[in-house]
C-alpha cells in the first residue's frame, strides 16, 4: 500500500472518497471566496494486492477494504500528511443504494416532505424502515397529471416538480459512521458520489452534459442537466477489468498491466501493443454511454452535445479523441480544480488530481 501527499498547517474541511480499494481524502480551505486546496493524500492497494481476484468464466472479482483497513487508510493518510481538520464528508457509492427522479404535483417543501414517504413505497423495492430517505426538486415545470396522486382535486394545468429520491440502507450508514468514529473524524454528512462529482466539475452549467466517471469496480454513466442528476446508468466494467485483460493477453503481472496502461493507453503507434487487448472493452463502454445518451433524448428531447470523462481511465493517453471519434461528440476530460487554488509546485500535477480526486473535491466543497 502507499500514499502520497504534501504537509501543511492550514485547516479546512475533509472530503473523503471511499473506493473499492482506495481511500482518497482531500483538505480544502476558501479565502477570498475561493477555494484552497490545503492538502491531499491517497491510500490504495497496488495492482495485484487483494483487491483483484480471478473469478468465475476469467471475469475479475473486486473485492472491498474492510472496516479496519479504511479505518487504518485514513489514519495514514491524515497523519502522514498533517492534515488539521476532522470535520468531513464522506461519499457513499451508488451501487448499494436505491434511486430515481418522480414527478409530482407542484406542492410547498414541507407537504412535499409528508408526502415523499408515501411515494417513495412505489419505487423502493425493500421496506422503508430499512433504509434512510433524501430527496431534492430537480425541476419545476408546467404540465398536467392524468391522475391525482397526492389529492382528491383536479391536477389539470397543475405545474408539477420533478423530485430526486434517494433510499441508502442504514445498514450502510452505520457502516461509514462506526468507520468516521473508529478514525477520530467528524461526519458532518454522507453524500452520494455522483453529487459530488456534479458540484466539483460540471458548478454552475444548467446544459445537459454526461458525465462518464470510469472507477475501478465500474463505470457510472451520468446524465445532469440544470446542475442535477436527471438520469444514470451503472456498467459493471472498469479500470480493473481493463487491467486484468492486459494482464491476461500478453501474460503480464497486474502491476505491470497497470503500468502499461498508463503509458501506452490508446495511442497509435506500432509500439503499442495494449491497444488491440482493450479495444472492445472501451467500445462496450462506448456503446452504453451512447444507449443512456440517446434514452434520455428521446425521452425529453433535448440534445446532449458534450461527454466529460473522469476517473483513473482518464489518465490513459489519447483516451478522449477515442471516445470522441467512438460516441460522435466532444468529449472533455473533468476539471474539477478550475474553481480551486493550487499551491505553488502542484500544477505539473493537475491533470493526475483532476481525474483522482474529483469525488473529494467535491464533498469537500459541501460545506465550505
Amino acid at each position: 500500500m502507499y500514499y502520497m501527499g504534501f504537509f501543511s498547517s492550514s485547516k479546512g474541511k475533509l472530503g473523503i472518497d471511499i473506493g473499492t480499494a482506495s481511500i482518497k481524502v482531500v483538505e480544502l480551505a476558501k479565502e477570498s471566496n475561493r477555494f484552497q486546496l490545503s492538502n491531499y493524500g491517497i491510500y490504495e492497494l497496488e495492482p495485484g494486492d487483494e483487491a483483484i481476484m480471478a473469478g468465475s468464466a476469467g471475469r475479475s472479482k473486486i473485492t472491498q477494504l474492510s472496516n479496519a483497513d479504511i479505518i487504518a487508510g485514513i489514519k495514514t493518510i491524515l497523519k502522514s500528511t498533517g492534515m488539521k481538520s476532522r470535520d468531513v464528508v464522506a461519499s457513499i457509492p451508488s451501487y448499494p443504494t436505491f434511486s430515481t427522479t418522480i414527478t409530482m404535483p407542484y406542492l410547498s417543501e414541507d407537504e412535499i416532505a409528508k408526502a415523499i414517504p408515501f411515494e417513495a413505497r412505489k419505487y423502493i423495492p425493500v421496506p422503508l424502515s430499512e433504509v434512510q430517505l433524501d430527496w431534492a426538486i430537480v425541476n419545476v415545470r408546467k404540465g398536467q397529471l392524468k391522475t391525482a396522486t397526492l389529492t382528491a382535486q383536479d391536477t389539470a394545468g397543475q405545474p408539477t416538480v420533478e423530485v430526486f429520491l434517494v433510499a441508502v440502507p442504514k445498514v450502510d450508514v452505520k457502516r461509514y459512521q462506526d468507520i468516521a468514529k473508529g478514525a477520530d473524524l467528524n461526519l458532518k454528512a454522507l453524500e452520494l458520489e455522483n453529487f459530488a462529482l456534479i458540484r466539483s466539475i460540471i458548478g454552475n452549467d444548467l446544459s445537459p452534459v454526461c458525465v462518464m466517471n470510469v472507477g475501478g469496480r465500474s463505470t457510472s454513466i451520468l446524465i445532469v442537466e440544470n446542475g442535477f442528476q436527471h438520469a444514470s446508468h451503472d456498467y459493471e466494467i472498469g479500470g480493473y477489468e481493463i487491467t486484468n485483460t492486459i494482464a491476461r493477453s500478453l501474460g503480464v503481472s497486474l502491476k505491470r498491466s497497470e503500468e502499461m496502461k498508463r503509458s501506452l493507453g490508446m495511442k497509435k503507434i506500432p509500439e503499442n501493443i495494449i491497444r488491440d487487448a482493450i479495444v472492445s472493452l472501451l467500445d462496450s463502454m462506448a456503446f452504453e454511454v451512447n444507449k443512456t445518451i440517446h434514452n434520455y433524448e428521446d425521452i425529453k428531447k433535448v440534445k446532449i452535445e458534450k461527454i466529460v470523462l473522469v476517473g483513473g481511465l482518464a489518465n490513459m493517453p489519447d483516451i478522449t479523441p477515442y471516445f470522441s471519434e467512438k460516441l460522435g461528440r466532444e468529449v472533455a476530460l473533468g476539471n474539477p480544480l478550475a474553481r480551486v487554488v493550487l499551491p505553488s509546485g502542484l500544477e505539473v500535477l493537475r491533470q493526475e488530481l483532476n481525474s483522482t480526486f474529483a469525488v473529494s473535491l467535491g464533498l469537500a466543497m459541501r460545506y465550505i
